[in-house]
């Protein structure tokens, strides 16, 4: 068994083993070798071949590994001079490149695996046969910029999945296999939820399936927050620079912006990345009195922030967002109630998705604006929340990752995969009120600057959904289902009744798909299951005699004999409670079930 903290030698020795076994494989093709480091679920190597390694070319390669291990071959390191590595390396132009890059006096080091020689300071196993515990397996390639600079050559990258122990290994394998049937990159086109298409990378096109759920989301954001005194607005999706000039963005956010030119006035515009400068422009309208305070405009604007395509990751990183954005304007002594009140809500809003988050403290960055001292009071207020809140070891600092204008308490949430996500944010700005110039009335009638509270609970709206739809592996909760009661009349002279019965469900606003084609019944289930509907009621002559409907669940069961009247009740407490279980808490409709809410 190979210890924890000598993972990383040990993947790094596979790497020059990994390197051997592809000379070996090439034969006497000449072929360039880069660098090959560890990463957290292994390693990689990249390489300048005379023509590209396949998948099935993997088992033919692993096994050439598996022969240099058992080979038993010493890993043995020796100091060169500058001189002597150009010598060595002199056929293999990406080594001699690191080389001649290296200072003056750096001591550099190869190593001798057998026949092999590497350029690598180490350290490494003492032989071969210490890796036979070890357990890799080769697990994909793709192309990767020598030295991640797109105007060098494209080299091949072979990625090698490695773990201390084959147990280990099938572990992550089988982690990756549960990942890979949750990817929402697949469920979402699968689903009908959205796509995403060349012309517009990072901007999904959602549609009717998708487009439901996200405004279920914001349905009931709005009516929470409606009910805690948060004012909705919404503002231009365009403002011309000068805007952001006084903000600060310009100088702080200008290359993660669009912007575009009007020739007619050579004015320059930017599409919003974010929506407090505009907030601003609201706030200062009119004059504002303490007894305002808190004032919260919140919006869930479409932003856009320019990435690189490299970066972009389905929903999970996209160019085209929504955020549940707000501003609360507060008075300076009302900072640490209003802080816990958002994170009250956030503690909400993520339970009942079932979802759980560690807070993270974001402090002052190299690129802060303002004065050090209104960031040192800042800051401490923040961790005084924290700490009374959540206690000295129940949330994490992140030092020096603070927005420019303000330090913030990021939400840090792990989704079903073990994976952690920036969500949403509360974050505390003594800053863009001085920018701006903005005051309120204070209870003595004289002119104070008011504290900014940015905060956002889903965060982005398109990560949120990302999420969400990997949560639930797509199989949605009733409420948040975009479908959820299909109804399929088994005959045609089944129709009519089946037509009334979606009459009230709809009227109900409960969200229905009615399919009255000649498929045959079977189909029209099945349809149904791959869309993951949570119900699906069948009629027939028993249910148009007694007017009553069967009801097949998602997870098999199966309910008959149902008065109408009773299924409406149980669709509307499930859409009330928001209950994650598939079908609860109605117990004359189904027996001896309790709400999980």
């Amino acid at each position: 068994m190979i210890e924890e903290q000598y993972l990383p030698m040990y993947r790094h020795s596979l790497a020059h083993i990994l390197a051997k076994a592809v000379i070996k494989f090439y034969g006497d093709e000449k072929i360039q070798i880069a660098i090959g480091p560890q990463i957290d679920n292994g390693f990689y190597y990249d390489f300048g071949l005379p023509h590209a390694i396949t998948e099935a070319d993997f088992p033919a390669i692993e096994k050439l590994m598996n022969e240099a291990i058992k080979k038993g071959d010493d890993f043995v390191r020796q100091e060169v001079t500058k001189k002597e590595a150009l010598e060595i390396f002199a056929d293999q132009k990406y080594k001699v490149e690191l080389i001649n890059d290296l200072p003056e006096g750096e001591t550099i080091t190869i190593y001798k695996t057998g026949d092999f020689v590497d350029l690598c300071r180490g350290p490494h196993v003492s032989n071969t046969k210490d890796l036979q515990s070890a357990a890799f397996k080769i697990a994909s390639t793709s192309s990767a910029y020598w030295r991640g600079d797109e105007h060098n050559d494209v080299l091949q990258r072979v990625y090698v999945y490695a773990y201390p122990s084959k147990g280990e290994l099938k572990e992550y394998l089988d982690f990756l296999a549960e990942a890979k049937a949750r990817d929402h990159k697949v469920l979402g086109p699968q689903l009908d939820l959205f796509f995403f298409d060349q012309n517009a990378p990072g901007m999904p096109y959602w549609l009717p399936n998708g487009l439901r759920m996200l405004n279920t989301i914001l349905q009931y954001w709005r009516e929470e927050h409606e009910t805690l005194g948060y004012h909705e607005v919404a503002t231009p999706l365009l403002n011309k620079n000068a805007l952001w000039v006084t903000s600060g963005h310009w100088d702080h956010y200008r290359n993660g912006m669009f912007v575009m030119e009007d020739k007619d006035d050579d004015s320059i515009w930017g599409l919003k990345p974010m929506n407090c400068p505009n907030s601003v422009v609201i706030y200062k309208r009119k004059r504002h009195s303490y007894k305002e305070f808190p004032l919260r405009y919140s919006d869930s604007d479409v932003l856009h922030r320019k990435e690189k395509s490299g970066e972009l990751n389905g929903l999970l990183r996209v160019q085209m967002f929504r955020q549940d954005d707000s501003h609360n304007y507060v008075t300076e002594d009302q900072i640490a109630e209003e802080v816990n009140n958002i994170l009250d809500i956030a503690d909400r809003f993520y339970g009942i998705f079932g979802l759980t988050y560690r807070p993270e403290l974001s402090t002052r960055p190299d690129d802060f604006m303002g004065e050090i001292s209104l960031w040192d009071r800042a800051e401490a207020e923040l961790k005084a929340i924290l700490d009374k809140r959540y206690g000295k070891d129940g949330y994490d600092i992140n030092e020096g990752d603070g927005a420019f204008y303000g330090p913030k308490i990021d939400i840090i949430m792990k989704d079903c995969l073990g994976r952690q996500w920036q969500m949403g944010t509360v974050q505390l700005d003594f800053q863009l009120p001085r920018n701006f110039g903005i005051v309120y009335v204070a209870a003595d009638n004289t002119e104070k600057i008011p504290v900014i509270i940015h905060r956002v609970i889903y965060g982005s709206l398109e990560r949120f959904m990302g999420i969400l739809i990997e949560q639930f592996k797509g199989s949605f909760p009733f409420w948040l289902a975009p479908t959820q009661v299909g109804i399929v009349p088994i005959r045609e002279e089944h129709n009519e009744y089946a037509r009334e019965v979606a009459k009230v469900l709809r009227k109900n606003s409960i969200h229905i798909e009615l399919d009255t084609s000649d498929t045959h019944m079977n189909n029209k289930i099945k349809n149904y299951k791959h869309y993951k509907v949570p119900y699906v009621v069948v009629i027939g002559n028993e249910e148009v005699e007694n007017k009553t409907v069967s009801i097949n669940l998602r997870d098999g069961r199966q309910v008959h004999g149902i008065k109408i009247a009773d299924f409406v009740k149980m669709c509307n407490y499930m859409n009330r409670v928001k209950c994650l279980d598939l079908i609860a808490g109605v117990d004359e409709v189904i027996p001896e079930t309790d709400c999980c809410c």
